[in-house]
């Protein structure tokens, strides 16, 4: 049995120090590197937190100033950066560290991109070819996850929305990636059950969703196949009842998600990120839900690849039927709900969602194409 308090390191190609206890190595690291004034990035639901403290106390020990910046939102918008990327030049700081969930690393990752980088935000959108313009140096970044779900410490790409109209805008580079992440499966210990599940099930659709993408990355779909059996393994125990090893194996699958979907994601994230913006829905549970139908809509035609997830999810049955049943069996099991309409959307919605999925960057990496009326017959179907 793998024992999960041995601290591990992995280069994908980001350092990766994973294990229980990890973070603890946060401070050496930083006085290794001659920085001493970080900016912690994080949201105001973990900047309350026990650990959080902990973090801030095991720094100042070593002599390290902290200035946190918390004030951002769960699905965040250019002022959340605009406003981090002031704090960190009217106090002083000399690196930043992303801790917490996706929202939190987001909002991190694009303040690194804003020290030196002084255009209008969204002049550096990579749909519009903006990363053509991030040529300068950014400071020193690390991150930290508390959750097991966007993977986005080990990314290279923030989502952030316009203010007004939510519309989700992508600022991506290489030089983007922080330079290490502290991968420490202690700090999930005390997520609750809903986040665990929420975050849990946007991990396993961005394992999914990369592993049929249809572009071409043997290794990704390889990532991909194996955090799809971690998640299936783990996610229930996580939830209901959790142990250093489910939380640990959450944690490494959702960080394969987001190495994997370089290859691509798909129909299900097209479905989901226009309840981000129009319902503010929280990503993962919109992932949650949507997940089982997109499933469905791709499953003719790819039965090599069902069966083949079918197997990673030890399923008696190897058929796509058998992988959407599955898929809403996991849902229920882990307390999330399996209708649209639970979650706020009604009918008259449905148009509006439409259009807005219609004109999102994930699904041309579908397997196969997604028309309006497609969008518009899954909404009505998840409904």
């Amino acid at each position: 049995m793998t024992d999960f308090n041995v601290v591990r390191q992995f280069n994908f190609p980001t350092i990766v120090r994973f294990g229980a206890g990890a973070i603890k190595e946060l401070p050496d690291h930083l006085l290794a590197n001659g920085l001493s004034r970080p900016l912690l990035v994080t949201d105001p639901m973990v900047s309350g937190l026990d650990f959080f403290k902990e973090i801030k106390d095991s720094l100042a020990a070593k002599g390290i100033s902290v200035e946190v910046f918390a004030d951002i939102h769960k699905n965040p918008v250019k002022s959340d950066v605009l406003k981090g990327g002031e704090a960190y030049n009217e106090t002083g700081r000399d690196c930043i560290i992303g801790i917490g969930g996706g929202a939190a690393m987001d909002v991190a990752r694009a303040i690194v991109l804003r020290i030196n980088h002084h255009r209008d935000l969204f002049d550096y959108d990579d749909l519009i070819g903006g990363d053509q313009y991030v040529t300068e140096d950014v400071p020193y970044f690390i991150t930290v996850p508390t959750t097991s779900g966007t993977g986005s410490e080990v990314g290279r790409s923030a989502i952030i929305s316009e203010d007004d109209t939510h519309r989700k805008r992508i600022l991506f580079a290489p030089k983007l990636m922080a330079k290490i992440v502290f991968a420490d499966p202690l700090l999930t210990m005390e997520l609750p059950p809903f986040v665990t599940a929420a975050t849990g099930m946007d991990a396993l659709t961005h394992n999914m969703e990369a592993f049929i993408a249809k572009n071409f990355h043997p290794m990704a779909a390889g990532i991909g196949l194996e955090g799809i059996l971690l998640i299936n393994q783990s996610i229930a125990e996580a939830v209901n009842k959790p142990s250093l090893e489910s939380r640990s194996k959450m944690m490494i699958a959702s960080l394969m998600g987001a190495v994997a979907f370089q290859k691509g994601l798909g129909v299900v994230h097209s479905l989901a990120h226009p309840l981000s913006s129009l319902l503010d829905t929280h990503h993962g549970l919109a992932n949650a839900v949507n997940l089982p139908f997109g499933m469905r809509f791709n499953a003719p035609g790819l039965e090599t690849e069902f069966k083949r997830m079918a197997l990673a999810m030890d399923l008696e049955k190897t058929t796509g039927e058998a992988v959407v049943n599955h898929l809403f069996e996991l849902n229920q099991r882990v307390g999330l709900p399996v209708r649209l309409r639970d979650i706020g959307v009604k009918e008259e919605h449905i148009e509006t969602l439409s259009d807005l999925a219609l004109a999102d960057f994930c699904h041309p990496n579908n397997p196969k194409p997604v028309s309006r009326a497609d969008f518009k017959q899954l909404y009505t179907e998840a409904l």
